[in-house]
């Protein structure tokens, strides 16, 4: 008999467990998110350049600028 209560109880709190966690909710075959993840606030993430190597970038630009290697100033 003692048993039996500690499997009905294992079992039941198995079943009520899991259903009260909140991880996500099946209606009408759907799966959907809990409600939970509207307590937390949204993060900011903050926009990023437009080109991610700003350092290289300028290098490359840098070196854009000299005259060619050989080419004679002024032509």
């Amino acid at each position: 008999m003692a048993l039996t209560r500690i499997l009905l109880l294992g079992l039941g709190l198995g079943l009520v467990v899991p259903a009260l966690s909140g991880c996500q909710t099946h209606v009408g075959g759907m799966t959907l998110p809990s409600a939970h993840y509207l307590d937390h606030p949204p993060q900011y993430i903050p926009p990023s350049p437009p080109f991610a190597h700003t350092r290289e970038l300028a290098q490359q630009e840098e070196i854009a600028s000299r005259p060619a290697p050989g080419a004679v100033p002024g032509r």
